[in-house]
């Protein structure tokens, strides 16, 4: 498989800012990669926007600009010149465009240190992120409904949520609700409780969608680890077990059984 320099760029953002998501895709039809490693490039690009300054202005200028850039590609008109933004529009309907906007409006939050009002909030905010990811990137590979997928990208979004709670605390940022170990089983239980609807419903992803879907092959071993063991998100011991993870992404992308 050739890639030109910007998909090689894409690959190599998502490399660095995205381990796991790296293999997933790796893992996937050589044609998948093409598609979704632009689309998660722009996911590295828009999480680091409100943490590469202290600034607040900038921050939201940055997001800014991404929201410029998505409009660009809706509008189906002359799209800038970038690295990430040039193969994203190849990828990219303009109604999937338009999809991704929530994604980056929801980052705000990352840019201040308010907490989350309530669980609701946290929910929408999982949502817009990880759940509009995923849903935008089956798509763009092929026929796929949205219940199903933003269940998949809920679960993955409370994976990786709760993985990254030391790092946001450490930051002076209040990521969960409630942090207690009751809130945190509580999570985990609801993340779980997605996965399982979103296994439950595999029939209406097609085969050449499914392979996004591989992107969440961490998010049932962190959410099991996360239920039975609340103390390991503090303490940031939620990674999955490394070769066990890989023999599991092995067998899903092997059988599409995500």
């Amino acid at each position: 498989m050739n890639f030109d320099a910007d998909l090689t760029a894409c690959a190599g953002l998502v490399e660095r800012g995205d381990p796991d998501r790296f293999r997933a895709v790796m893992a996937a039809p050589a044609a998948a990669r093409r598609v979704l490693f632009p689309i998660f490039a722009f996911n590295i690009e828009v999480s680091r926007a409100p943490w590469v300054t202290q600034e607040s202005m900038i921050a939201e200028m940055r997001l800014q600009w991404w929201r410029d850039a998505l409009e660009e590609i809706a509008g189906g008109g002359p799209v800038r010149r970038h690295e990430v933004v040039t193969p994203l529009a190849a990828a990219l309907t303009p109604d999937l465009a338009r999809a991704l906007d929530p994604l980056v409006e929801a980052r705000r939050w990352e840019i201040y240190r308010d907490p989350f009002e309530d669980a609701a909030a946290l929910d929408a905010y999982l949502d817009a992120t990880s759940g509009a990811l995923l849903t935008v990137a089956a798509q763009a590979l092929g026929p796929a409904e949205a219940a199903p997928l933003r269940d998949l990208g809920y679960a993955l979004g409370v994976a990786n949520w709760l993985r990254a709670v030391p790092a946001l605390e450490a930051q002076g940022r209040i990521p969960l609700v409630d942090g207690r170990p009751e809130g945190v089983v509580a999570l985990a239980e609801t993340g779980l409780a997605r996965l399982a609807r979103a296994r439950g419903q595999r029939r209406a992803v097609s085969r050449a969608a499914a392979p996004a879907c591989l992107t969440a092959w961490s998010a049932g071993p962190v959410l099991r680890q996360a239920r039975s063991e609340p103390s390991a998100v503090a303490q940031g011991r939620l990674d999955p077990p490394e070769a066990r993870g890989r023999m599991a992404l092995i067998y899903r992308a092997a059988t599409l059984r995500w």
